[in-house]
């Protein structure tokens, strides 16, 4: 089930993933993207994690669910968006999730741009324990607005070889040809996730 290599070797499905398209005030004003407009892709949020998985792709579907339902047909704008999450930020995945919403809508906790005469500033718009049922809450600053997003990737199960491959491979026991096999497998599922999920309401929650 091999994939064709795409830019950087990346499987060729990454390119057929959704974008996101945001608009970044601080962008704009500083000339680095005309009209402040910046399209962020799944390849974008792998670079950052440094791997493709469920998790990164869910997260990655998760904002942009959150954003085209906050703004609708407009253009959501990055930096104008509060984010939290329910869980702390060193439990399981909180942190690979984080990280992923955080390149798409600038939110940090107050390691982010601090600002320019009162604009712009990105701190205190990302955090963690939040008291809410899903995984995220964003809300919009300017109004109060709100969402909250959950992801049921579970429903988009693995091929049922890949258990035993990963075993072999985190033992080193794994062949080249079974590694191989296993990364296959592994993609196809953030593939069918990417591909054929992204809208699925019961995949990806909007509350």
């Amino acid at each position: 089930m091999a994939m064709a290599p795409a830019v950087e070797g990346f499987p060729a499905f990454f390119d057929q993933a959704p974008v996101i398209r945001v608009r970044d005030p601080l962008a704009q004003f500083l000339g680095a993207a005309n009209g402040g407009v910046l399209q962020y892709r799944y390849a974008d949020a792998v670079r950052l994690a440094g791997h493709s998985c469920p998790t990164v792709a869910s997260a990655f579907l998760m904002t942009r669910a959150a954003l085209r339902a906050l703004y609708g047909d407009a253009l959501p704008e990055r930096g104008g968006v509060r984010v939290e999450l329910r869980e702390p930020a060193t439990e399981g995945v909180t942190g690979v999730i984080a990280n992923v919403v955080s390149l798409v809508t600038g939110s940090t906790v107050d390691t982010g741009f601090k600002g320019l005469g009162g604009q712009f500033d990105r701190r205190r718009l990302l955090a963690y324990e939040a008291p809410i049922e899903s995984t995220l809450r964003f809300t919009r600053v300017e109004d109060g607005s709100a969402v909250s997003t959950s992801s049921r990737a579970e429903l988009v199960p693995g091929d049922p070889r890949m258990r035993e491959l990963m075993a072999l491979c985190v033992m080193g026991r794994a062949s080249e040809e079974q590694q191989r096999e296993f990364g296959s497998l592994w993609q196809d599922r953030v593939r069918r996730l990417l591909l054929e999920h992204a809208d699925d309401p019961d995949v990806i929650l909007v509350h």
